[in-house]
């Protein structure tokens, strides 16, 4: 409802950054940060287009791709495989939309920080809602889609 009512957006952090914020904290659970790397770290999307919509975020504040080193860009593509494997054990997805928007004009809610987006998709998924009531129905709340990906994700190793 906080995306639907936009002035209930949850207050921004001394950076206003969502990813440098809550990556700066000790609060996984409630920053809903599913994994934290070396370079990046897995964290679920509050205003998910789908269950289980992750985000995989690098620690450097960025928006150009071309900044990252090759250390973390092979980390966010480990993460993102690790991220599937724990999608696919949770919520066993007919298929995934992976991949990142760079910049305003490609669709990015936050351009500033570049991260990749892992959307798991179901056969007969989209609907009506969407487009009539401008509203999406999600099948599973945030909290337990949390604690099922991470069981998922320790699991897978």
């Amino acid at each position: 409802m906080a995306y639907i009512n936009k002035d209930e957006k949850p207050p921004m952090g001394p950076t206003g950054c969502i990813f440098c914020d809550k990556s700066a904290v000790d609060a996984d659970r409630e920053n809903l940060i599913i994994h934290r790397g070396a370079c990046a770290f897995v964290l679920m999307n509050l205003y998910p287009y789908n269950s289980g919509h992750l985000m995989i975020a690098p620690y450097r504040h960025t928006s150009v791709l071309a900044d990252l080193d090759d250390t973390t860009l092979m980390e966010i593509v480990h993460l993102t495989l690790k991220a599937q494997g724990a999608l696919h054990s949770a919520f066993g997805p007919d298929g995934y939309n992976i991949g990142m928007n760079l910049g305003r004009v490609a669709g990015a809610g936050i351009a500033d920080h570049l991260h990749q987006h892992i959307v798991p998709r179901w056969n007969g998924d989209s609907n009506f809602m969407p487009v009539i009531g401008e509203t999406k129905v999600m099948p599973d709340s945030l909290d337990n889609s949390y604690l099922k990906i991470c069981n998922a994700w320790d699991k897978n190793g």
